[in-house]
């Protein structure tokens, strides 16, 4: 297959995809990558099938075609290939929630001296950092790289890059419970979705309208993240988006377990865990864990809670995320301290303290720990935060 063909066969197959004809579209581009000859045409193949592995939540198979399109990029001998090959390594990893090597391989990523094409991948190799970093609790450095990446997104007027480090700002916000910015970024995502995103995929639609559902969740207002988690659970069934799949059903669970009906919690649990299960989305279960807990606790089955922290714990653990840590720490002092045992409570208050201390999670100004309950915070140049008050 000479290099037209090979490029008429990928707009084939990325008319397919656009026409959620997924499956036919991947058997058009693999064989394209079977039979193509040209190394430039294989790469754009490769880039095909990752962008549609990433969607569909299959991140091995993602993660499989990222190892041999640096192959290919390696074969171009071009650095403006070779760094958008380890951009793709990077983001397979970060799905898997493998966070160290995403960050080593985005140090790689930036280390290359490409051309303009490099620069312009810049910003998406801090918003892959950045989310890595997030999932080892390093909040400073996670803040770092999403203000890097948002300044890349102005510089080049992308306005794509600019809605999906909005989104990964409201999640940044709402694990350390600035449950105002939790929404302001997310309303922005979703206000760029409007303004530009006409020829855009439906997936930022969905991604802003799921992270507005959480922001609502916390801060009380049911019925706006039920309408808000609807609506992106519609796109990603349609549009057969697992990941996000699994994130709405977690959303949905958890605001019934918000309005104490913990009957209706529990399959919506089930539902999110064997999702983020077959996709290897560890982080996410460790989310999924804590809601059941919280359910059990609600039922009074201490023991049973217990459980389910330890599996949460045994995930947290294996992935670095301290704050996964800090909450199931804070959960056995209350169980603990309901059942009267002394010493475990002690034991988990020391633990909840040093998780506390590592994560430096202690406000620059009044010294107060940060992430206990709804603030509004200030972030400084530095990236050091305090508390607004």
């Amino acid at each position: 297959m000479g290099q037209d063909q090979t490029k008429q066969q990928i707009e084939k197959g990325l008319h397919l995809y656009q026409s959620n004809q997924t499956e036919k579209a991947l058997r058009v581009w693999m064989r394209v990558l079977e039979k193509s000859a040209d190394p430039a045409g294989r790469f754009r193949v490769l880039g095909c099938l990752i962008t549609a592995h990433a969607e569909m939540g299959r991140y091995k198979d993602m993660l499989k075609f990222a190892v041999v399109q640096i192959d290919t990029a390696r074969e171009l001998e071009d650095p403006d290939y070779l760094t958008e090959s380890y951009l793709n390594l990077a983001r397979s990893n970060e799905k898997l929630c493998e966070f160290q090597k995403t960050i080593s391989y985005c140090k790689t990523c930036l280390n290359m001296q490409g051309t303009t094409v490099s620069l312009q991948l810049n910003g998406q190799v801090s918003l892959s950092m950045g989310n890595a970093f997030l999932g080892l609790s390093i909040f400073q450095k996670a803040l770092e790289c999403f203000e890097k990446a948002l300044r890349y997104a102005h510089n080049n007027d992308d306005k794509m890059l600019e809605c999906r480090v909005c989104c990964s700002l409201g999640n940044f916000y709402a694990q350390i419970k600035d449950y105002e910015k939790a929404l302001f970024f997310p309303c922005k995502a979703a206000e760029l979705v409007n303004d530009y995103g006409k020829g855009w995929s439906l997936k930022y639609r969905a991604m802003s309208q799921y992270h507005m559902a959480v922001a609502y969740r916390k801060l009380g207002r049911l019925a706006d993240a039920m309408d808000c988690c609807e609506e992106s659970m519609k796109i990603a069934l349609q549009h057969g988006d697992r990941p996000l799949q699994a994130l709405c059903l977690l959303c949905f669970a958890d605001i019934h377990r918000n309005r104490k009906d913990v009957q209706t919690a529990f399959p919506r649990y089930d539902s999110s865990m064997s999702i983020m299960t077959e996709i290897g989305n560890r982080l996410g279960l460790i989310q999924v864990l804590l809601g059941v807990t919280k359910c059990w606790m609600i039922q009074k089955e201490l023991d049973k809670a217990l459980e389910s922290i330890e599996k949460a714990q045994e995930l947290a653990e294996g992935l670095g995320n301290k704050l996964g840590l800090l909450k199931l720490h804070c959960l056995c002092e209350r169980i603990y301290r309901t059942k009267g045992q002394q010493r475990e409570l002690r034991d988990h208050v020391v633990k909840f303290h040093e998780c506390v201390e590592e994560m430096e999670l202690y406000c620059g100004m009044c010294g107060e720990s940060i992430g206990e309950k709804n603030n509004q915070l200030q972030a400084l140049p530095c990236s050091h935060f305090f508390h607004l008050k």
